[in-house]
């Protein structure tokens, strides 16, 4: 017989949206059933309705602590990149990296599954970072469609980069590897912006 681990309920909420937040970014939204999330953390589906009552409100609940998990991200990622001093290239690359660690998975599921952002500016503090180095008098609405933009990109490529090079003609590493796209979007960035940068 198996003893059973007594945790903390926030520790077994936390337990519970960590597992279930795996499930949504690795085979979508229909994979978060109570008992796939109970059998992940190794509970019983009675202890994950406990802490959560039915599989709708975890489904809410797992949408803002994904939308919680990806803002401190991002955060951590702007603070690293400016303490680094600001080169776009190691911007596009830390991005598509976060995403590529199952964060574009979890935005474009969530997204999918009705989450919106709701107006409140998850990215505004990559905007703010951006606009700073911009020349002065630029638009600030053109640096949020570049960060929107960029965001969109980095955080569809690891899910669709190669496919959508494959329907535009590019083959074998071009289409595969990410590394190209990056630079173009970091580039691209440095154009849009009118923010030049020595390589």
């Amino acid at each position: 017989m198996t003893s059973r681990v007594r945790r903390s309920p926030d520790e077994a909420r936390r337990l519970i949206l960590d597992a279930a937040a795996e499930l949504l970014a690795e085979s979508g939204v229909a994979a978060v059933q109570v008992r796939a999330v109970a059998a992940r953390v190794g509970m019983t589906d009675a202890g994950v309705t406990h802490h959560f009552g039915n599989r709708e409100k975890l489904l809410t609940e797992l949408l803002r602590h994904g939308g919680r998990q990806l803002r401190t991200a991002l955060r951590e990622v702007l603070a690293a990149w400016l303490a680094r001093g600001a080169d776009l290239l190691e911007l596009v690359e830390s991005l598509e990296e976060l995403y590529r660690r199952g964060y574009g998975e979890l935005a474009v599921a969530m997204h999918a599954a009705g989450w919106r952002d709701p107006g409140s500016g998850m990215l505004d503090p990559v905007v703010e970072a951006l606009h700073r180095l911009r020349p002065e008098g630029s638009s600030v609405d053109d640096t949020r469609l570049a960060v929107a933009a960029l965001h969109q990109a980095m955080a569809t490529e690891a899910q669709y980069g190669s496919d959508f090079r494959r329907s535009a003609g590019l083959t074998g590493t071009a289409a595969d590897d990410s590394a190209t796209a990056v630079r173009w979007w970091a580039r691209q960035l440095e154009l849009a912006l009118g923010i030049e940068q020595d390589r």
